[in-house]
């Protein structure tokens, strides 16, 4: 089954803190992660994503589209990243989302992927 690993920390804080040392340990340290996860067939696929400034919001009402710059969030982790794995169940998924380096520093958001059901197919 397929889990998401949704990656939230103070961006800002969190790597105020760090020296540049810091912050190569911990990029190698996540890299490692994921190459361990790749060799054990748990990774589907793992990104970092750009600070929340550099998001746009996007709503669709009444059939118009409207676009705001950047999230307007009352919380201070942000979404940073996310690790698209495979697992035999949410335990594992969870045991999974433990080992990531920035649990450390944040909270790691486990959920079970979600299949669309078709519904324009004919029953048999």
């Amino acid at each position: 089954m397929r889990y998401i690993c949704l990656v939230h920390f103070d961006v800002a804080a969190t790597f105020a803190g760090m020296s540049e040392t810091q912050r190569a340990q911990l990029d190698t340290d996540s890299l490692a992660y994921d190459e361990e996860l790749e060799a054990s067939g748990n990774l589907v696929v793992a990104e970092a994503l750009q600070p929340p400034e550099e998001a746009v919001l996007v709503r669709v009402r009444d059939g118009r589209m409207s676009t705001t710059d950047g999230p307007f969030v009352e919380t201070k982790e942000q979404l940073a990243g996310f690790i698209l794995i495979e697992a035999r169940d949410l335990n594992d998924a969870i045991r999974i989302a433990a080992g990531i380096p920035l649990a450390k520093h944040g909270t790691i958001e486990v959920r079970a992927m979600y299949e669309i059901p078709r519904h324009d197919q004919q029953p048999d």
